[in-house]
């Protein structure tokens, strides 16, 4: 018999395989269909379903808003949808975060009773609805979701989780127990650009890895000629290294004045927030430390963090955000503080290493198309800037988001969004991935769509 050509051959063989492959799929189907769950295994904590319990209460958005919160047709849920598990958020269109929303049906028992109340008196109840899902959804051992609009400084929507529930009252929000992490890193790069020594362009030596810090890292030889790195891309791949060497050079004197515009070591009036804590020892290994971050004595409030973004993407003096009916967790109007400026060129220093932080450093992963619509990523300029480190109080691992979004057509329609993770034993989704889909929220309500 005449053997068949090459390419029938193949053909052949590629239906005889997936043939084979579907009788194999059709038989363990048919040999699972009815064997039943076993509810320990379900609710294993290493299971990724281990916060579902399907006895919750189920949860609409009709029950949360009413019918009349949304007038846009493309705001609304899709009630049809039955996901019975955690649908990660992975997709590109606002319309896929919404069909994944019916995830809060299945909460954890703990938080089986919704308080919808604080949702409804903030001042975006959409956006506070949807912060709501995500810290229900991805259930953070500590987590707390902070967006402030940049024109007018007032909170528009928050979110806090602790203690295995939603809270009703923003009561952490303003606590000084966070280590800054990273986040310090603005102290230092306001710092060195204010000295006029450093621009964002100079070269710093590069020596060893980014998120280490050693002595032998810290000693620069006289003539040094190996792998250096821009002062703003240090900054933006949060190197260790270098940001100490440059806190060593200018100096603690320099920090702890940077630190003060920042709004470090301030008593705010009503104690909200509470001070946070910048101390700068005058020289040796400790200043390399607070320099870049590296120490948990450098502590933070993500009311101040937010704070910080606004005053740097506004170029004013700093004021703590507010809200009308937050208090006494943060001011009822705005507070003027006198705690001096920036120059010109250091605001756009610090504005242009948060831009770069997205576009090429340690927020590029998540703050992208990934979980963003496409048509928000390019209307949108962002900016911002990442930390972690473990802490005490409470104990875990800390997860920073600080950072802005701000329309390229319309520079007034811009918001600050700060988002602070704890985790113990099981990791929750990334701070940066949380604060892509808050903003890409937020961009799908706000930022006018090209017909």
């Amino acid at each position: 018999m005449e053997r068949l050509p090459y390419a029938q051959r193949m053909r052949n063989r590629c239906i005889a395989i997936t043939v084979l492959v579907t009788l194999i799929i059709a038989i363990v189907q048919c040999s699972t269909k009815d064997k039943p769950v076993d509810s320990e295994t379900s609710k294993s904590d290493n299971s990724p379903t281990a916060a579902i319990d399907s006895t919750s209460d189920t949860l609409s958005y009709a029950d949360v808003f009413g019918d009349s919160v949304f007038a846009d047709e493309s705001a609304i849920l899709d009630s049809q949808a039955n996901s019975n598990g955690l649908t990660a958020l992975t997709g590109i269109e606002d319309k896929d975060f919404d069909k994944s929303a019916n995830a809060t049906d299945n909460l954890n028992s703990n938080e089986n009773t919704r308080d919808t109340a604080h949702i409804m008196s903030q001042k975006d109840p959409y956006l506070a609805g949807k912060i709501d899902i995500l810290l229900r959804r991805y259930h953070p051992d500590l987590g707390i979701i902070l967006v402030v609009n940049t024109k007018t400084n007032e909170i528009i929507a928050w979110g806090e989780r602790r203690d295995g529930k939603i809270q009703n009252k923003p009561d952490w929000i303003g606590r000084a127990t966070f280590p800054a992490a990273s986040l310090a890193k603005l102290v230092t790069i306001a710092a060195a650009m204010e000295s006029n020594r450093y621009s964002l362009n100079t070269p710093i030596p590069m020596i060893g890895r980014h998120h280490t810090l050693y002595l032998n890292q810290l000693r620069v030889p006289e003539k040094y000629k190996g792998p250096t790195m821009e002062l703003s891309e240090a900054f933006a791949r949060s190197a260790n290294p270098p940001m100490a060497i440059v806190g060593k050079s200018i100096g603690a004197k320099r920090l702890l004045s940077a630190a003060t515009k920042l709004g470090y070591n301030k008593r705010f009036p009503g104690n909200a927030p509470n001070t946070s804590s910048y101390t700068a020892p005058d020289t040796g290994y400790g200043l390399a430390e607070v320099a870049c971050g590296f120490t948990t004595s450098t502590t933070l409030t993500p009311l101040l963090a937010a704070a910080q973004v606004r005053a740097v993407i506004s170029k004013k003096p700093l004021e703590i955000p507010w809200a009308r009916d937050m208090a006494p967790f943060a001011p009822k109007k705005p507070i003027a503080l006198d705690v001096g400026k920036f120059s010109e060129n250091t605001y756009y220093g610090l504005r242009e290493s948060m831009l770069r932080s997205v576009t090429q450093g340690t927020a590029h992963k998540h703050m992208s198309t990934k979980n963003m619509a496409r048509k928000n990523f390019e209307g949108l300029r962002i900016g911002g800037k990442t930390g972690s480190l473990d802490g005490n109080d409470p104990a875990g691992r800390y997860d920073w988001f600080m950072g802005f979004a701000e329309s390229k057509a319309n520079l007034n329609k811009s918001i600050v969004v700060i988002v602070m993770q704890m985790h113990k034993e099981i990791r929750s989704q990334p701070a940066t991935q949380v604060a892509a889909t808050v903003i890409n929220y937020w961009a799908h309500q706000n930022l006018e769509q090209k017909k």
